[in-house]
């Protein structure tokens, strides 16, 4: 039996969270401060994710020139799509009755393809890294599955409160968070397959590239939408309650 064939149902656990998470934000308008508690909560639990799976595998890799080449692809790719979708929207100031809510959206009509892109890349890497853990070994693979299904589950809650506040209907949310959702899969599958013949050199890029996309998530798309409502102390908390839960998760299984 191969590994793709024994941990197929594992693997499955983080593209249906991430899916009922989307479909559950999708289906109640959430109060600003709930959406902006859940926003820092879900930036925390996805930093937690970067600094204890992703970088300590680049990290161990010891190949500095691909990590060095990839993390400047993924941020010129983000800042890149970021810079087109603000092209195709006027100005709040040239549009009378547009209000400027963020970096997300400007008027209702706009797509935030920034962070459509960034979830979609989250849900590749995810699926990366529980495909290559479960080639390392089940209990690894195991770890990073719970780990990263906490994650995306926050994640998919989290996209589809943010596409419902800029004005996108409650299906094109769900839709978002369900690509995300398969995006794991297919890096799943990749990961089990493919990238296991890969590289030591072109993994190392690989992961650079989708840690660069993960703190343009954070910082650019989650906590700046977080931030654009009244804060308060408990909701700034919560970024440091999502980090720390994860790291929780990561070291008691």
């Amino acid at each position: 039996m191969t590994t793709l064939q024994q941990n197929w149902p594992l693997m499955a656990i983080p593209v249906l969270v991430t899916i009922v998470g989307g479909l559950i934000a999708a289906s109640f308008t959430m109060p600003p401060a709930l959406r902006s508690t859940i926003q820092h909560f879900t930036a925390g639990v996805v930093f937690a994710a970067i600094a204890g799976e992703v970088i300590p595998d680049v990290i161990d890799r010891r190949v500095p020139i691909a990590t060095i080449v990839g993390f400047i692809i993924g941020v010129a790719l983000m800042f890149g799509i970021s810079r087109v979708s603000d092209s195709l929207v006027p100005d709040a100031e040239e549009e009378p009755g547009t209000q400027p809510r963020g970096n997300l959206s400007v008027q209702a009509a706009r797509f935030p393809a920034p962070l459509v892109t960034a979830v979609s890349i989250d849900g590749l890497v995810d699926g990366l890294v529980i495909g290559i853990g479960f080639t390392v070994g089940s209990t690894l693979g195991t770890l990073v599955t719970v780990a990263l299904s906490l994650e995306m589950f926050f994640l998919g809650l989290s996209a589809a409160a943010t596409l419902r506040q800029s004005g996108s209907p409650p299906r094109l949310a769900v839709m978002v968070t369900t690509a995300a959702a398969l995006m794991i899969a297919i890096g799943a599958f990749l990961g089990v397959t493919v990238l296991g013949g890969l590289s030591n050199a072109g993994l190392a890029g690989t992961l650079a590239f989708g840690c660069a996309a993960l703190l343009y998530l954070v910082t650019e798309e989650l906590l700046h939408e977080a931030h654009t409502v009244p804060e308060t102390r408990l909701m700034s908390s919560l970024f440091f309650a999502g980090f720390l839960t994860l790291l929780a998760v990561e070291m008691s299984i």
